[in-house]
């Protein structure tokens, strides 16, 4: 049974009955609620009527067969009164509208938060899940990266690779000498925070000859080694996001394969060796710079004479100290590299893109090596190194 309401007035200014007028009018049958649509709608931008107080559940349809034409604003007025309707127990029928009128509402509702009503629970399994799969997506690529330059190190060793020795060469002058300055002036200020808190507490007990072995096993063991991996992280691996990012956002990473060049071997590379070499280098000189500021703290401070202090730093300081000290400055260095160029290699091609790929590298590389300073300093001390 049909129970039309009553017919509203025309919605636009032509007068009620001539041809071309713009009518809309809710038409309940049985459970459905039909809003027929009908007249010239081109051009017109008077809103819908309000649906239905009764409009609580059932379905909604449509009948256009008296609509003559329309256009965007009517798809734009159908869009907010359907918008709020869009929810259990109503259910919208579309099928009843012109195709082209039918496929923007079908895209527009669905693209709509209020068109899906999702429970909060479903909200937040849908955040976690999407949480999920970006920490799945973002450790495959990075496995995926460290396979290819693993790759790209084969192809060195059988003398298949594209690297260029002048690029190496000019690696290791930008990222070891440079570093020198900004390495002695954190590894003096840090190697002074060491000495004299840790003297400080010695004292207490009367042990100031111990000083040489705290400083001298702490930062030759630890410290330097974790100085050297944050000052590249930030000087160096920040440097090789943004200079591979803004190759890859003025193409000239596609023009590399275009020309046959694998961009692993001609850019990341070099780059990754560069720091294999520095990295314990830069190491060795913090350890001895942080040794220096010890010195001077515990002669000048503490009264410890300094042939002491040299006697006490030689004995304390053994072989396996050092190599451990090494091994880690060099892994540190590494992953500074490789999250440097990962980013760099996965950046978009923009300047935001850019930037968002520095930062990411930074804090990928520091998040790195706190990871493998835990793991290789468990390993050790079960190892009772």
């Amino acid at each position: 049974m049909t129970e039309p309401l009553p017919a509203p007035a025309p919605l636009t200014g032509t007068p009620s009955g001539a041809p071309g007028v713009a009518t809309a009018q809710w038409v309940q049958q049985d459970s459905a609620w039909v809003l027929g649509l009908g007249g010239e709608w081109r051009g017109h931008r008077a809103a819908l009527p309000d649906a239905p107080g009764a409009l609580v559940q059932g379905e909604v349809r449509f009948d256009t067969t008296a609509l003559s034409s329309w256009d965007a604003a009517l798809a734009s007025t159908l869009w907010q009164r359907l918008n709020a309707l869009t929810r259990p127990p109503v259910t919208i029928d579309l099928q009843g509208l012109p195709a082209g009128l039918r496929d923007i509402l079908s895209m527009a509702l669905t693209e709509t938060p209020a068109a899906a009503a999702p429970r909060p629970d479903a909200g937040r399994i849908a955040r976690v899940g999407a949480s999920t799969q970006a920490w799945w997506d973002d450790g495959r690529r990075s496995l995926t990266f460290v396979g290819e330059v693993l790759l790209s190190v084969g192809r060195l060793l059988r003398g298949q690779s594209g690297m260029r020795w002048s690029d190496l060469a000019w690696q290791v002058e930008q990222t070891g000498p440079r570093s020198l300055p900004i390495v002695a002036l954190v590894s003096f200020l840090v190697g002074l925070i060491v000495a004299y808190m840790g003297a400080a507490q010695l004292q207490r007990f009367g042990a100031q000859n111990y000083i040489a072995d705290l400083v001298t096993v702490g930062v030759v063991r630890e410290v330097a080694a974790l100085l050297v991996g944050i000052v590249l992280a930030g000087r160096v691996g920040a440097a090789f996001a943004a200079q591979i990012g803004s190759m890859r956002a003025n193409e000239e990473v596609d023009a590399l394969t275009t020309l046959g060049i694998n961009p692993v071997d001609f850019l990341v590379l070099p780059r990754v060796l560069a720091l294999l070499i520095v990295g314990p280098l830069l190491t060795a000189f913090a350890a001895l710079v942080g040794m220096a500021v010890g010195w001077l703290v515990a002669v000048g401070l503490y009264g410890v004479t300094p042939l002491e202090y040299v006697y006490a730093s030689a004995q304390a300081l053994t072989l396996p100290h050092v190599l451990i000290g090494l091994l880690k400055g060099t892994v540190y260095a590494v992953l500074v590299a490789l999250a440097g160029c990962l980013q760099g290699m996965s950046a978009g091609r923009s300047a935001q893109a850019v930037g968002d790929a520095t930062t990411a590298a930074v804090v990928q590389a520091i998040v790195w090596m706190v990871v493998a300073a835990s793991v290789l300093t468990v390993v050790f001390q079960q190892l009772d190194w």
